[in-house]
Parts: structure tokens; C-alpha cells; sequence
């Protein structure tokens, strides 16, 4: 995928993977994994910024293969970004599918 298409997307899937359930950071990647190619240098600033903008509350797990696990849990603000963005995306999507077919039909 298009790094530009997955920068632009990217904070709309790990808001929606979050909302889901509770991810640990770890699991956070490969799930967003199944949609668009990311890493953990991707992935760890962006669940920074989300936190500090205040989007998502953090708590620790134990854990049995090694240190506490960070999980990422969605609260109101962060639900209210996440239907905000996908209002854009939708908005967004429409208006490039609708050009593309106008285009395909004057091919």
C-alpha cells in the first residue's frame, strides 16, 4: 500500500482496532497488520500521540511471558474522534469513488 494512503488511514484503523476491545501494543500491530503493513516504530508514536491527546486511557496486565503488558482502552473523547474520522473517510471515499466512475465513464 501507498505510504501516503497508510499514513492517512492509519489513526482511523488503530482507533477502530481499539474500540473492538483493549489491545496491548504488540497486539495492536498485528492486528492493524491485517489491513495495511506497519511496525512497532510506526505504531508505539501513534498510540503515544492518541494517549496524549487523550483519546485513550492506558492500564498495565501482568504477564506471564514477561513484563507487564500497556493496554490501550478507548473513552469518550476517543469515540468521539473516531466517529469524526469516520464521517471524513466516508465523506472522503465517496467523493474519489464517485470520480473515478464519472472518469471511467468518459474513457
Amino acid at each position: 500500500m501507498n505510504t501516503q494512503f497508510k499514513k492517512g488511514v492509519l489513526e482511523l484503523i488503530v482507533l477502530l482496532s481499539v474500540n473492538k476491545k483493549d489491545r496491548y501494543g504488540y497486539e495492536l500491530i498485528v492486528e492493524v497488520s491485517k489491513v495495511v503493513d506497519v511496525n512497532d516504530g510506526t505504531i508505539y508514536p501513534l498510540l503515544k500521540r492518541l494517549t496524549n491527546e487523550k483519546y485513550f486511557d492506558t492500564y498495565l496486565v501482568e504477564s506471564t511471558e514477561g513484563p507487564s503488558r500497556k493496554y490501550y482502552k478507548i473513552n469518550d473523547r476517543g469515540r468521539a474522534r473516531l466517529s469524526e474520522l469516520l464521517n471524513i473517510w466516508s465523506e472522503f471515499s465517496d467523493s474519489v469513488n464517485q470520480f473515478i466512475k464519472e472518469s471511467k465513464e468518459h474513457e
